[in-house]
């Protein structure tokens, strides 16, 4: 990327739109920022949040490491693949019907830049939303060249000109060309595994699809990070739970554990990530030590 004032990028496939506005001042790269408080990966981490069995916390934490990551100093981008938009309602930005996002980005090739949105609470912090028109982009893709990397031509474009640290894509809980999508364009997975019964529960055809993904699109693809989340310390089966986990996963599973926490449920109502909405609960300090050690561990990941 060259130095100075961030550039009008444009795609090079002629299928997408070639006139991309100026972005926020901020998200160019050569622009002062105060010192981060966590270290900076050396280059930007796109990291796919992914679970197809609902229920296990994968938007709650998805929003929350990105929140932990932006407050630490660090830019980060959020990218909801969901149709409900669950992540563009816990950060706050518009999703309503009719709103630029993730589909116009997917279907219709419109640059990605131009459908960010600032997350009003959190400096460092962007999102690029999902609407319910989502919901219809499996159809939308089904015809399309390179449907399964759209996501990935996107975030290239993107990166040429403008800069970000972490770009934190959250997932519909299936296996569908949405997730896929997203699964092409990362180079790393983050899995968040409940401590409940049944716990890895659709791990193993996760772990599959990834695989053939690794081998047939994206090599670079890896499991780094596994989150274990709505942790009972009461209950002698969370901790059954998270000691077979930490076996499965002995390298990629967090330290930091993601207890149950009422702050972290009823944060997204008020349109807000636990870390913004009560600092001081135990659910928001146990995201904020998970962003740490992510960014800390994530030092010279390429």
């Amino acid at each position: 990327m060259t130095e100075g004032a961030a550039r009008r990028a444009a795609y090079d496939e002629p299928e997408f739109g070639a006139n991309v506005p100026d972005a926020p001042d901020d998200l160019a790269i050569d622009v002062p920022r105060e010192t981060p408080t966590l270290p900076q990966p050396d280059a930007p981490r796109v990291m796919v949040v992914a679970n197809q069995k609902g229920g296990v916390g994968k938007t709650t934490t998805a929003v929350n490491i990105a929140a932990g990551l932006a407050m630490g100093g660090l830019r980060v981008l959020v990218v909801d693949m969901d149709p409900q938009g669950n992540a563009s309602t816990a950060l706050g930005v518009d999703h309503e019907e009719g709103t630029t996002g993730a589909y116009e980005v997917l279907v219709d090739g419109h640059p990605l830049v131009d459908a960010l949105q600032r997350c009003a609470d959190i400096p460092g912090l962007w999102v690029l939303p999902a609407t319910i028109d989502l919901a219809g982009a499996e159809v939308g893709l089904v015809a399309t060249v390179s449907r399964e990397t759209r996501l990935r031509s996107a975030l290239d474009v993107f990166f040429r000109d403008f800069y970000v640290d972490y770009v934190i894509i959250d997932c519909p809980p299936s296996l569908g060309l949405l997730t896929l999508n997203a699964l092409v364009a990362a180079k790393e997975i983050m899995i968040p595994i409940q401590c409940e019964y049944y716990a890895l529960e659709g791990v193993t055809q996760l772990l599959r699809t990834i695989n053939l993904v690794k081998g047939r699109l994206n090599d670079e693809l890896t499991l780094t990070t596994v989150v274990l989340t709505m942790f009972d310390g009461r209950t002698n089966l969370s901790s059954q739970v998270a000691d077979e986990v930490r076996t499965h996963f002995a390298r990629e599973v967090l330290d930091t554990v993601i207890p149950r926490s009422v702050r972290i449920a009823e944060a997204p109502s008020y349109g807000q990530t636990v870390l913004t909405y009560q600092l001081a609960s135990v659910g928001a300090q146990a995201y904020h030590k998970a962003a740490v050690e992510i960014a800390e561990r994530g030092v010279g990941v390429h």
